[in-house]
């Protein structure tokens, strides 16, 4: 069995990838647009939220369960606005229902 590489080295890896360190700044992105709207939301609404994929055609806000992403589709312009104001324009912003069990 070959030990688990550490910690530093699969970071350095994940750095040194193109592939690898797009996907990690996009989900950085991600969390930061995520960060930005949560306090718009309801607290029991932001708790049902979660960042989702970003790439160049969407941001995607999961939500827990169709009500919460209904709720959510309500507030896109407030979100949208929040995100403009930013300096965030783009990619406009989604909700979907977070499939059970990811």
């Amino acid at each position: 069995m070959v030990a688990p590489a550490p910690a530093s080295s699969l970071g350095r890896a994940l750095r040194d990838n193109d592939t690898l360190a797009n996907l990690l700044a996009r989900l950085a992105e991600s969390q930061a647009r995520f960060a930005a709207v949560v306090p718009l939301l309801p607290p029991e609404l932001a708790a049902a939220a979660r960042p989702g994929a970003l790439d160049d055609q969407t941001w995607v806000i999961l939500a827990e369960h169709a009500s919460a992403a209904a709720k959510l589709r309500q507030l896109l312009p407030e979100i949208e606005s929040a995100l403009a104001a930013r300096g965030w324009l783009a990619p406009p912003v989604k909700v979907k229902v977070r499939p059970r069990g990811s």
